[in-house]
C-alpha cells in the first residue's frame, strides 16, 4: 500500500489523488515533495491577466490533489505575487505544504533590481514572513545569482544571513536559483554555507537539455533539484510567450510553428512539454506556474495519466520535425546584458 507523504491532512486533502502522486525527498532536506509543484509568478501581472480569486481555488485545488510545494518569491509582481499567496494560505492547514520564497530581486527599477547586501536580505525574509502570514518558510532561495554586481557578496553577506535565519528556526533550508548553470555550479562549489536546493529554470525542456550536464554534480552534492518553467516561460504552450520573452526571434518562430501544428491537431503543446519533464531523471520535482484552474487540471492530467494515444502520436511528432537538432535552444547571457545597459543608460539619464 502506497504510504501518504508527511504533509498529508485528514479531511483536508482528497486521498485517492494523493495517492496518484509521486513524491520525492528533496536532496538533503527531510521535505517530500511532490513531482508536481505549483509556481506562483503569475498571482501578478508578470503572465497576463490574473484574478485573486482564482488564484485561490488553484492553490486549494492544487494542494488538495497531492501538490504539496508551492514556489513564490518577492520579484513576481514586486510582492503582490507574495501577498496573493498568503491570502490563499489563510484557511489552508500549514502542515499540508513546503513554500519556497526567495531574496535578492525585488523592484522593476533597474538600481532597484537586485540587492544581496545582508541589510537586504534581513529586511526580505522578514516581508515575506509577513506577507505570506507564516512563522518560518521551508526554503529561502537566493534569487538569480548571476545578476549580482560579484559573487562576493552572496558567498560573504546573502547566504550567512540566510544561515542565521535557519539558525533562528525561521527558515529550514537554503537553495540558490538562476539561469546558467554554471554560476549555480560556482555559487555552490564556494559557499562557506550549506546550500540544500538548486532551481534551474527553461533548462530541461523540450527544447534544451543542458541541465544534464550538471546533474552529476549536483547529486554528488546532495542538492534536492527543482527543474522550473519546463513549459520554457510560455515558448512550450499553444498560447505562446508573453512580449518580453528573452528568446530570439528565430527560437520563438520555431516554438510558434511546433503550437500551430498542435493546434491544427487539437493538442496542447503545454501537454508535451509536461509530459517530457516528467520523463527525466534527476530533478526531485517539476515547477509549474498556473493562475487558472483550468491549466491547472490540465497539468495534473498528465501527472496522474500521461498521454492519450493521439497525444503521444503528436508528442513524438513535434519532438522530430521541430525541435531535433535545433541549433539555438536558449538565451543566455541576452537578459544579464540587456539588464547592464538599462542600469548604464538609468545611471547617465539620471547624471
Amino acid at each position: 500500500m502506497k504510504s501518504l507523504p508527511p504533509t498529508y491532512v485528514k479531511g483536508f486533502h482528497d486521498e485517492s489523488l494523493i495517492k496518484k502522486m509521486k513524491y520525492n525527498v528533496l536532496g538533503s532536506t527531510n521535505l517530500h515533495v511532490s513531482q508536481l509543484a505549483l509556481g506562483t509568478g503569475g498571482f501578478s501581472y508578470f503572465f497576463g491577466h490574473y484574478d485573486a480569486e482564482e488564484c485561490k481555488l488553484v492553490v486549494e485545488e492544487a494542494l488538495k490533489s497531492g501538490v504539496n510545494y508551492i514556489d513564490t518569491g518577492p520579484w513576481y509582481g514586486h510582492g503582490v505575487a507574495e501577498e496573493i499567496l498568503g491570502k490563499c494560505l489563510q484557511a489552508i492547514p500549514r502542515k499540508a505544504f513546503y513554500i519556497g520564497t526567495k531574496v535578492g530581486r525585488y523592484e522593476a527599477d533597474p538600481k532597484l533590481m537586485f540587492d544581496f547586501s545582508a541589510k537586504k536580505t534581513r529586511e526580505s525574509v522578514m516581508t515575506s514572513l509577513k506577507r505570506l502570514g507564516l512563522d518560518y518558510i521551508d526554503v529561502m532561495q537566493v534569487h538569480d545569482v548571476e545578476f549580482a554586481p560579484s559573487l562576493e557578496i552572496v558567498l560573504n553577506e546573502t547566504l550567512p544571513t540566510l544561515q542565521e535565519f535557519v539558525n533562528e528556526g525561521k527558515i529550514g533550508f537554503i537553495g540558490v536559483t538562476g539561469y546558467p548553470n554554471s554560476v549555480l555550479r560556482e555559487v555552490i562549489e564556494r559557499s562557506p554555507i550549506k546550500i540544500n536546493t538548486v532551481l534551474s529554470y527553461t533548462r530541461l525542456t523540450m527544447i534544451d537539455q543542458s541541465l544534464k550536464e550538471y546533474l552529476p554534480f549536483y547529486k554528488s552534492k546532495n542538492l534536492g533539484i527543482i527543474n522550473a518553467s519546463v513549459h520554457g516561460m510560455g515558448l512550450l504552450t499553444n498560447g505562446g510567450p508573453q512580449s518580453w520573452h528573452p528568446a530570439s526571434e528565430k527560437l520563438k518562430k520555431i516554438c510558434a510553428e511546433a503550437a500551430e501544428f498542435c493546434k491544427e491537431n487539437n493538442v496542447e503543446l503545454g501537454k508535451l512539454a509536461l509530459y517530457f519533464a516528467l520523463q527525466q531523471n534527476g530533478p526531485s520535482t517539476i515547477l509549474s506556474g498556473t493562475n487558472c484552474t483550468p491549466l491547472l487540471r490540465l497539468n495534473l492530467e498528465v501527472v496522474q495519466n500521461g498521454l492519450n494515444e493521439k497525444e503521444m502520436k503528436i508528442y513524438k511528432e513535434v519532438s522530430n520535425r521541430f525541435f531535433a537538432g535545433l541549433e539555438e535552444t536558449n538565451w543566455e547571457g541576452v537578459e544579464l546584458k540587456r539588464f547592464k545597459e538599462n542600469t548604464f543608460s538609468f545611471e547617465n539619464d539620471s547624471k
